[in-house]
This record gives structure tokens, C-alpha cells and sequence, in this order.
């Protein structure tokens, strides 16, 4: 098995924000691209998973962040699996620039869902078998975000153009949705240092988000959720967001 799987990317223009930083989106891209050309390899590819009646999700991710790189850059992402849980895949990813500096980290708990009922599959039922390493230097496991009362809230609505082919809005938009309640200002005096995410709920097309949110000591906490359909005055946590700024 090809334990260690390795891809370059060049950013370019359009994967930078507008002081020339790599989108956080598009870091989160490049790690689900790295991890899901990797399980193509070692598992099964997407279409293969579909024919079974299983996709791929994820339900958290850490990523620590040394420096983010600029446009015209190109970076060697590494990925590897890590040992099983009882109901999980971890997977980790480390980044580094053309003179092997690191980047960025991050460690992700990859689930096998079912295409109809939305469940989860647990690894041991899946069918799907290979051998997860540790090299040494891991991020810790990312652990739950528990819900907290926060003074100020902002809705959104999920578009079309967040979806991907899950039928759900895509996890790196979740991320692009925190981040826009701060300003610009704030971003160029306090780079982020690392953040912590979890993915509570699919959010579907059309549907309402409320991001409950507050900063403190450069730590932005975000809780995000939508109405229940079937009761209205329910609601469910969609995703929660810890990222730390220096």
C-alpha cells in the first residue's frame, strides 16, 4: 500500500485573499483533494463508494497554520492514514514550501456515510480495509466543540454555487462563513494561527444558518444553526468553529 501520498500544488491568484494570503477554503481544498486522490488509491474512488451506497464525509478537522503561502508559490502536500477508530478514519496532512519548510498541518476524522439514509457506517461494516500509520509529529485528535450561549448572531442562506456533489453544502464554505464576521482590518493585524471545526449537520440548498458568534482574546467562537424542517421551533446544530488569531 502507498502509505504516504504526496501532490504539488501552485497557487494561484484566484486561491489567495486580497492581502495575497492562501484562502483557508482553498487550504481545506487542497487537503480534502490530497486525501480523496489517496483513498481513490488505497480504498475506493468515489464512483466505486456511490455504487455501494456510501460517500465519504467529514466530521472534524484541526489545522495548525506556521505560515500560509502566497500567490505563485508551489507547495508539496503530504497525506497519510492514520489508525482506524471504532467509528472513524483519521487522516493527516502536512504541507511544506520549495525549501521544505512546513506550512500547515491538519488532521481530519474522515466517516463513510450512506447515500440514502444519511447514516453513518462504521468503519468495521464497510467493507474497506488498509493500514493507517503514525509518523510522529501528529496533531492531537480534534475533539467536539459543546455548544455555547454567544451574544451576536448573523444569518445566512446556503446557495447553489456551495453545494457539492454530496448534495450538501461543501465544508471548506463552512469555514469562508466564519471568517466573514470579521473585518479586513482585523485580518491583516492578526493572522490565524489554527482552528478547529466540526460538522454537526448537512446544510442543504435554500436553507437558513444562523451563525451565534463572539470574539474574545483573538478566539473566534462560532455555533451555527438552522431550523428543525418538521418543527420550527427546533433547531440543530449545523457546524461550530474555534480558530485562534495572534
Amino acid at each position: 500500500m502507498e502509505s504516504i501520498y504526496t501532490q504539488n500544488f501552485t497557487i494561484t491568484d484566484n486561491c489567495v485573499d486580497c492581502f495575497g494570503n492562501l484562502k483557508l477554503s482553498t487550504l481545506l481544498y487542497f487537503a480534502q483533494e490530497v486525501a480523496g486522490n489517496h483513498f481513490d488509491r488505497i480504498a475506493m474512488t468515489y464512483d466505486q463508494l456511490a455504487s455501494r451506497g456510501m460517500f465519504w464525509a467529514i466530521i472534524r478537522q484541526r489545522v495548525s497554520i506556521t505560515r500560509l503561502p502566497k500567490s505563485g508559490e508551489t507547495i508539496r502536500v503530504e497525506t497519510w492514514p492514520m489508525p482506524n477508530t471504532r467509528v472513524a478514519f483519521p487522516r493527516h496532512v502536512a504541507a511544506y514550501d520549495e525549501s521544505g519548510n512546513e506550512l500547515f498541518r491538519c488532521i481530519a476524522l474522515w466517516i463513510l456515510m450512506d447515500l440514502n439514509t444519511r447514516a453513518m457506517v462504521l468503519p468495521g461494516k464497510s467493507g474497506i480495509e488498509y493500514h493507517g500509520i503514525t509518523r510522529g509529529g501528529e496533531l492531537p485528535s480534534p475533539k467536539s466543540l459543546t455548544p455555547k450561549n454567544l451574544p451576536n448572531a448573523t444569518d445566512r442562506k446556503v446557495r447553489f454555487g456551495q453545494l457539492d456533489r454530496n448534495g450538501h453544502m461543501n465544508n471548506t464554505k463552512y469555514l469562508e462563513w466564519a471568517m466573514d464576521l470579521l473585518p479586513g482590518s482585523f485580518h491583516r493585524e492578526h493572522p490565524l494561527k489554527g482552528f478547529t471545526v466540526c460538522y454537526l449537520n448537512e446544510a442543504r440548498e435554500a436553507d437558513r444558518v444562523t451563525l451565534h458568534h463572539s470574539l474574545e482574546e483573538n478566539v473566534l467562537l462560532v455555533d451555527a444553526t438552522r431550523p428543525d424542517p418538521s418543527d420550527g421551533a427546533k433547531t440543530h446544530r449545523v457546524f461550530a468553529v474555534r480558530a485562534e488569531f495572534a
